[in-house]
């Protein structure tokens, strides 16, 4: 192991959810290929205490738990369901509480996942500036992820599987000495 933690965050309260499993597969293939420690979220886990918080000291223990493995992440993936073209609120509200400086200069991958590809810029358009703010360092490389790229609920199409494979790589900026010795599956 590495020593190196990597956390994702769906923002999605279904189960199952498609933009969790694509948050959940980003991360194996992540922890794999380095040797991070690894944990994946989504709103349900955060609980309903999100919702009626308005500062990060209103959350129960649960969520705060949940943001507290966020900021203390060595890198994140970030996924998000596209409802009408960007992030659900809630999902929003939960990076609100995050104060800009804690994920200063951390590597994030984004993704998201809808319904078809009228919605795969929102990846450009809403998660990236967003992240930005935060003067995050997001990947170059989005993933987006459409109905048509899943089956059961697991990635099923070679074209994101690429994809995913291009952004896993480019964890090698930050992490080169994490890489095992063995080059894993991609």
């Amino acid at each position: 192991m590495s020593g190196f933690k990597l956390v994702g965050i769906a923002g999605s309260f279904n189960r199952p959810s498609k933009t969790l499993a694509l948050v959940r597969h980003v991360a194996e293939r992540a922890s794999i290929r380095y040797g991070f420690s690894s944990k994946t979220y989504d709103l349900h886990d955060v609980g309903p205490s999100l919702g009626g918080a308005l500062w990060r000291k209103d959350l129960d223990e649960q969520a705060r738990r949940v943001v507290d493995e966020i900021v203390r992440a060595d890198v994140l993936i970030i996924g998000s369901p596209t409802y009408k073209g960007s992030y659900p609120g809630l999902f929003k509200h939960l990076i609100d509480l995050i104060d800009p400086q804690e994920l200063r200069a951390k590597p994030i991958i984004i993704t998201a996942t809808g319904g078809g590809d009228r919605h795969a810029l929102m990846v450009e358009h809403q998660l990236r500036p967003l992240f930005g703010f935060f003067m995050a360092h997001t990947l170059p490389t989005a993933v987006y992820a459409s109905d048509r790229d899943f089956a059961d609920y697991a990635v099923s199409s070679d074209a994101l599987s690429n994809r995913i494979g291009e952004v896993v790589g480019e964890l090698s900026a930050f992490f080169p000495e994490a890489r095992p010795a063995v080059a894993a599956a991609e």
